[in-house]
Protein backbone atom coordinates (compact mmCIF):
# COMPACT_ATOMS: atom_id res chain seq x y z
CA UNK A 1 0.00 0.00 0.00
CA UNK A 2 1.50 3.22 -0.88
CA UNK A 3 -0.31 6.33 1.04
CA UNK A 4 -0.76 10.12 1.01
CA UNK A 5 -1.59 11.85 3.97
CA UNK A 6 -2.39 15.74 3.44
CA UNK A 7 -2.79 18.18 6.76
CA UNK A 8 -4.32 21.45 5.07
CA UNK A 9 -3.65 23.65 7.97
CA UNK A 10 -4.50 27.95 7.85
CA UNK A 11 -1.86 28.96 5.59
CA UNK A 12 -0.06 25.72 3.25
CA UNK A 13 -1.00 22.36 2.33
CA UNK A 14 1.66 19.46 4.18
CA UNK A 15 1.62 16.45 2.66
CA UNK A 16 3.73 12.95 2.38
CA UNK A 17 3.77 9.93 0.64
CA UNK A 18 4.55 6.64 2.65
CA UNK A 19 4.93 2.32 1.91
CA UNK A 20 3.64 1.11 5.04
CA UNK A 21 5.56 3.13 7.89
CA UNK A 22 8.52 4.41 5.73
CA UNK A 23 8.16 8.09 4.22
CA UNK A 24 8.82 8.57 0.24
CA UNK A 25 8.64 11.94 -0.07
CA UNK A 26 7.39 15.37 1.30
CA UNK A 27 6.31 18.56 0.27
CA UNK A 28 4.44 21.69 1.66
CA UNK A 29 2.37 24.02 -0.87
CA UNK A 30 1.74 28.28 0.47
CA UNK A 31 -2.02 28.44 -0.47
CA UNK A 32 -4.88 25.81 -0.45
CA UNK A 33 -4.39 25.41 -4.41
CA UNK A 34 -5.42 21.68 -3.68
CA UNK A 35 -4.85 21.49 -8.18
CA UNK A 36 -1.23 21.82 -7.54
CA UNK A 37 -0.83 19.42 -5.05
CA UNK A 38 -2.41 17.27 -7.49
CA UNK A 39 -0.39 18.38 -10.17
CA UNK A 40 2.90 17.17 -8.24
CA UNK A 41 1.69 13.42 -7.41
CA UNK A 42 0.05 12.96 -10.76
CA UNK A 43 2.21 10.26 -11.77
CA UNK A 44 2.79 8.39 -9.00
CA UNK A 45 1.23 5.34 -7.42
CA UNK A 46 -0.95 5.83 -4.77
CA UNK A 47 -3.81 3.40 -3.53
CA UNK A 48 -5.09 5.04 -0.37
CA UNK A 49 -5.39 8.96 0.78
CA UNK A 50 -6.12 10.36 4.08
CA UNK A 51 -6.54 14.16 4.89
CA UNK A 52 -7.14 16.60 7.76
CA UNK A 53 -8.37 19.87 7.32
CA UNK A 54 -8.75 23.12 9.03
CA UNK A 55 -11.39 23.68 6.57
CA UNK A 56 -14.39 22.02 5.38
CA UNK A 57 -13.22 19.51 2.52
CA UNK A 58 -15.81 20.21 -0.33
CA UNK A 59 -17.40 17.66 -2.88
CA UNK A 60 -14.93 19.05 -5.59
CA UNK A 61 -11.82 19.45 -3.60
CA UNK A 62 -12.79 15.20 -2.24
CA UNK A 63 -13.57 14.63 -6.10
CA UNK A 64 -9.73 16.20 -7.00
CA UNK A 65 -8.26 13.95 -4.36
CA UNK A 66 -9.61 10.82 -5.67
CA UNK A 67 -7.83 11.71 -8.85
CA UNK A 68 -4.58 10.95 -7.21
CA UNK A 69 -5.66 7.88 -5.26
CA UNK A 70 -8.81 5.30 -5.50
CA UNK A 71 -9.83 5.30 -1.83
CA UNK A 72 -9.62 9.01 -0.12
CA UNK A 73 -10.56 9.26 3.83
CA UNK A 74 -11.75 12.49 5.26
CA UNK A 75 -9.92 12.36 8.80
CA UNK A 76 -13.20 13.76 11.37
CA UNK A 77 -14.13 13.11 15.00
CA UNK A 78 -15.95 9.58 13.68
CA UNK A 79 -12.96 8.07 12.07
CA UNK A 80 -11.67 5.02 14.06
CA UNK A 81 -8.22 5.88 15.17
CA UNK A 82 -5.65 3.77 17.69
CA UNK A 83 -5.78 5.75 20.78
CA UNK A 84 -8.99 6.67 23.20
CA UNK A 85 -10.08 10.09 22.73
CA UNK A 86 -11.30 11.31 26.42
CA UNK A 87 -11.73 14.63 24.59
CA UNK A 88 -15.75 16.02 26.20
CA UNK A 89 -16.20 17.63 22.09
CA UNK A 90 -14.71 15.75 20.31
CA UNK A 91 -16.44 17.23 17.17
CA UNK A 92 -14.50 20.51 17.76
CA UNK A 93 -11.23 19.10 18.27
CA UNK A 94 -9.12 20.04 15.19
CA UNK A 95 -7.97 17.01 13.81
CA UNK A 96 -4.31 17.48 13.23
CA UNK A 97 -4.32 17.74 17.06
CA UNK A 98 -5.02 14.87 17.27
CA UNK A 99 -3.17 13.10 14.32
CA UNK A 100 0.14 14.47 15.86
CA UNK A 101 -0.96 12.86 18.82
CA UNK A 102 -1.12 9.82 17.52
CA UNK A 103 2.04 9.78 15.76
CA UNK A 104 3.63 11.05 18.73
CA UNK A 105 2.46 8.32 20.55
CA UNK A 106 3.00 5.20 17.91
CA UNK A 107 6.81 6.17 18.32
CA UNK A 108 6.86 6.58 22.55
CA UNK A 109 3.92 4.67 23.92
CA UNK A 110 4.90 6.74 27.10
CA UNK A 111 3.19 10.21 28.54
CA UNK A 112 3.65 12.20 26.35
CA UNK A 113 3.04 16.27 25.85
CA UNK A 114 2.99 17.31 21.79
CA UNK A 115 3.62 21.08 21.66
CA UNK A 116 2.53 22.05 17.71
CA UNK A 117 4.10 25.93 16.67
CA UNK A 118 1.65 27.11 14.01
CA UNK A 119 -0.53 29.76 13.56
CA UNK A 120 -1.31 28.98 17.14
CA UNK A 121 0.11 26.91 19.92
CA UNK A 122 -1.23 23.84 20.50
CA UNK A 123 -0.40 21.67 23.59
CA UNK A 124 -1.37 18.09 24.04
CA UNK A 125 -1.39 15.50 26.17
CA UNK A 126 -1.79 11.79 25.77
CA UNK A 127 -1.05 8.90 28.76
CA UNK A 128 1.46 5.88 28.67
CA UNK A 129 -1.87 4.07 28.14
CA UNK A 130 -2.98 5.68 25.33
CA UNK A 131 -5.69 8.28 26.29
CA UNK A 132 -6.03 11.59 24.74
CA UNK A 133 -7.03 13.52 27.54
CA UNK A 134 -6.66 17.51 25.82
CA UNK A 135 -4.99 20.28 26.13
CA UNK A 136 -4.99 23.93 25.60
CA UNK A 137 -4.45 26.37 22.98
CA UNK A 138 -2.74 29.49 23.10
CA UNK A 139 -1.55 32.58 20.16
CA UNK A 140 0.88 31.73 17.56
CA UNK A 141 3.80 33.74 17.47
CA UNK A 142 3.33 36.22 14.30
CA UNK A 143 -0.25 36.52 15.96
CA UNK A 144 1.36 37.57 19.06
CA UNK A 145 3.40 40.02 17.17
CA UNK A 146 0.11 41.16 15.20
CA UNK A 147 -1.67 41.86 18.27
CA UNK A 148 0.48 43.95 19.88
CA UNK A 149 0.75 46.64 16.74
CA UNK A 150 -3.01 46.31 16.40
CA UNK A 151 -4.12 46.91 19.98
CA UNK A 152 -2.31 49.71 20.84
CA UNK A 153 -1.43 53.35 19.16
CA UNK A 154 2.09 53.24 19.11
CA UNK A 155 3.96 49.85 18.92
CA UNK A 156 5.47 48.73 15.69
CA UNK A 157 4.72 45.04 13.69
CA UNK A 158 8.26 43.75 14.13
CA UNK A 159 9.12 40.42 12.99
CA UNK A 160 10.42 37.26 14.64
CA UNK A 161 13.66 37.27 12.71
CA UNK A 162 15.82 39.86 13.97
CA UNK A 163 18.62 41.01 17.20
CA UNK A 164 17.10 38.98 20.29
CA UNK A 165 19.58 40.38 23.07
CA UNK A 166 19.05 39.02 26.54
CA UNK A 167 16.67 42.37 27.42
CA UNK A 168 15.18 44.64 24.77
CA UNK A 169 17.47 47.90 24.06
CA UNK A 170 14.57 49.64 21.47
CA UNK A 171 11.24 49.35 20.83
CA UNK A 172 12.11 46.34 17.97
CA UNK A 173 13.59 44.46 20.24
CA UNK A 174 11.91 44.94 23.78
CA UNK A 175 8.59 43.36 21.31
CA UNK A 176 10.91 40.83 19.93
CA UNK A 177 12.50 39.69 22.88
CA UNK A 178 9.17 40.09 24.91
CA UNK A 179 7.09 37.50 22.37
CA UNK A 180 9.80 34.95 21.73
CA UNK A 181 11.21 34.35 25.03
CA UNK A 182 7.86 34.69 27.02
CA UNK A 183 6.53 31.73 24.41
CA UNK A 184 9.94 29.93 25.39
CA UNK A 185 8.87 30.42 29.07
CA UNK A 186 5.53 29.46 28.36
CA UNK A 187 6.56 26.23 26.82
CA UNK A 188 9.31 24.92 29.32
CA UNK A 189 6.09 26.25 32.36
CA UNK A 190 4.27 23.35 30.43
CA UNK A 191 7.29 21.38 30.49
CA UNK A 192 8.05 21.73 34.02
CA UNK A 193 4.12 21.47 35.28
CA UNK A 194 3.32 18.06 33.42
CA UNK A 195 6.95 16.64 34.27
CA UNK A 196 6.36 17.05 38.17
CA UNK A 197 2.74 14.69 38.08
CA UNK A 198 4.88 12.51 34.66
CA UNK A 199 8.89 12.10 35.67
CA UNK A 200 8.86 10.25 32.72
CA UNK A 201 7.29 12.68 29.79
CA UNK A 202 8.29 12.80 26.67
CA UNK A 203 7.63 16.04 24.84
CA UNK A 204 7.76 16.21 21.14
CA UNK A 205 7.90 19.91 19.66
CA UNK A 206 6.90 20.11 15.64
CA UNK A 207 5.59 23.05 13.35
CA UNK A 208 7.15 25.93 11.12
CA UNK A 209 7.78 28.28 14.23
CA UNK A 210 10.27 25.52 16.07
CA UNK A 211 13.12 27.46 14.02
CA UNK A 212 13.03 30.64 16.48
CA UNK A 213 13.12 28.38 19.60
CA UNK A 214 16.23 26.09 21.32
CA UNK A 215 14.12 24.25 24.47
CA UNK A 216 16.45 23.17 26.96
CA UNK A 217 17.54 20.11 26.12
CA UNK A 218 17.02 18.66 29.70
CA UNK A 219 13.70 18.59 29.51
CA UNK A 220 13.55 15.36 26.88
CA UNK A 221 12.25 17.27 24.07
CA UNK A 222 12.35 15.92 20.03
CA UNK A 223 11.91 17.67 17.22
CA UNK A 224 9.90 16.36 14.44
CA UNK A 225 8.61 17.94 11.89
CA UNK A 226 6.11 15.53 10.30
CA UNK A 227 4.78 14.42 13.78
CA UNK A 228 1.27 14.95 11.98
CA UNK A 229 1.69 13.56 8.71
CA UNK A 230 2.83 10.26 10.70
CA UNK A 231 -0.20 9.83 13.06
CA UNK A 232 -2.33 10.13 9.58
CA UNK A 233 -0.37 7.43 8.36
CA UNK A 234 -1.13 5.07 11.45
CA UNK A 235 -4.61 6.40 11.34
CA UNK A 236 -5.21 4.97 7.83
CA UNK A 237 -2.86 1.95 8.40
CA UNK A 238 -5.25 1.28 11.36
CA UNK A 239 -8.28 1.60 8.96
CA UNK A 240 -7.03 -0.16 6.32
CA UNK A 241 -5.15 -2.98 8.03
CA UNK A 242 -8.17 -3.58 11.02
Amino acid sequence: MKALTIDIGNTSIKYATFVEREMQQHGRIVGHDVDALVAELHDTDITHCICCSTRAVDTQMHSRLMSVAPQVMILNHTTRIPIRNLYRTPQTLGMDRLAAVVGAYHITKADTLVIDMGTAITYDFITSKGEYMGGNIAPGIDMRLQALHQHTALLPLVTATGRRPDIGEDTETAIRCGVLDGTKYEIEGYISKLSLKYPNLCVFITGGDLIYFDIDKKMRTFAEQFLVLRGLNEILLYNVEG
